[in-house]
């Protein structure tokens, strides 16, 4: 697997991605609305990596670098478990140049899990529009 910068020429997959990842993800969300656009929105300003396994987008991350802030990270259901979550955290974790931070909705209780492994800790909750969340916390190695 590649973890390679972000191309224009990927945008057209990683909206599909972004958009099929949420549905199988936010189960408990009311998903009719999301469109494929969203990703614009969602990772615009952002620095965004992609794995990419056989040729094949797999999953993207995009980061806020200026505050060390992971914004998304999302891999197609079609391969999840398979290691490219992992990838994609750790190549992110190397790009910090501090502590890193992120917000995981609390509902979403396999990500939360994920993130709890890979060593990330909690230090907050808060209230969001799509529900509460947690505010995670890397110190950098």
């Amino acid at each position: 697997m590649q973890i390679r910068p972000y191309q224009e020429a990927d945008r057209p997959f990683l909206r599909t991605l972004y958009l099929a990842s949420r549905k199988d993800t936010w189960t408990w969300m009311d998903t009719e609305n999301l469109q494929l656009e969203d990703f614009d929105r969602a990772t615009l300003g952002e620095t965004v990596i992609v794995a990419v396994r056989d040729s094949k987008l797999v999953g993207f991350a995009s980061i806020f670098t200026q505050e060390n802030f992971l914004h998304n990270l999302f891999v197609d259901p079609a391969v999840k478990g398979t290691g490219v979550g992992t990838a994609l955290l750790r190549a992110v974790e190397a790009m910090f140049t501090g502590t890193g931070s992120l917000k995981c909705l609390i509902k979403s209780e396999s990500s939360v899990e994920f993130y709890l492994a890979k060593g990330w800790k909690i230090i907050a909750e808060g209230e969001s529009p799509k529900g509460n969340y947690y505010l995670f916390h890397c110190l950098k190695k």
